[in-house]
């Protein structure tokens, strides 16, 4: 193949990559049918560019840019997509990485897929009454669950205890 052949190839691999991405883009990033069910215009309205990037794509907010990472008063953490309860702050440690980080979930509020990576198999948790991506959860954690689920402060609201 010459080279000015590979060129174009690759160009146009490039350009119909780069559609595929757009397209893709629009499709949830977490499948399934979730109770609260919004098109991606909806949740653009609803949420900012960064929160949309996080909860909608899977993206992940910088570290140390939370301020929810500081948090040390009692209530519980919401999902910013649809105020379901995720986490008590009874759950909430200083993990150190940057992200709100807590030991265990409340029940029924989160479900969990295999995330793969370029270089390692993760675990994606979300909310399960909306499934906006919230982070990864890992196995170097604090007792009782040895879990850090690491949370992205950008999907979340924290309600203080009355």
């Amino acid at each position: 193949m010459l080279r000015r052949d590979f060129l174009q190839t690759a160009g146009l691999a490039s350009v119909g990559l780069g559609f595929g991405t757009v397209a893709m883009a629009e499709e949830p990033f977490v499948p399934g049918v979730f109770e609260v069910q919004r098109t991606a215009d909806e949740w653009r309205s609803r949420l900012t560019k960064a929160e949309y990037a996080v909860m909608r794509n899977g993206d992940t907010e910088r570290p140390f840019s939370s301020p929810l990472n500081e948090e040390k008063r009692a209530g519980i953490f919401h999902c910013k997509g649809c105020e379901q309860a995720l986490y008590s702050s009874e759950t909430k440690f200083m993990s150190g990485t940057g992200w709100p980080s807590f030991t265990a979930p409340l029940d029924n509020a989160v479900e969990t897929m295999p995330d793969d990576g370029l270089f390692s198999r993760r675990t994606e948790v979300h909310c399960d009454r909306c499934g906006s991506h919230l982070g990864h959860i890992f196995d170097d954690g604090p007792p009782p669950t040895g879990k850090r689920h690491c949370i992205n402060g950008i999907s979340l609201i924290f309600r203080p205890a009355a």
